[in-house]
């Protein structure tokens, strides 16, 4: 995690790149108290399905939990 003017940040990384185990991410870090900022994928030149993913999520720094 890295704290910025009051904001924590936090990436989740992930090299199972399905629909369920993104949701899970998504699910499991937003209960906890975090706002989902995006996703990052990373492909490779053989195939274009990714091969990892980071989601990225924020909150205040006043808010951990």
């Amino acid at each position: 995690m890295t704290a910025v003017a009051g904001v924590v940040y936090r990436v989740v990384e992930t090299s199972t790149v399905t629909e369920d185990e993104l949701t899970r991410i998504l699910n499991e870090q937003t209960r906890e108290g975090w706002i989902f900022d995006g996703f990052q994928f990373v492909t490779t030149e053989a195939s274009h399905r990714p091969a990892m993913a980071f989601a990225v999520f924020h909150r205040e720094s006043g808010s951990d939990s």
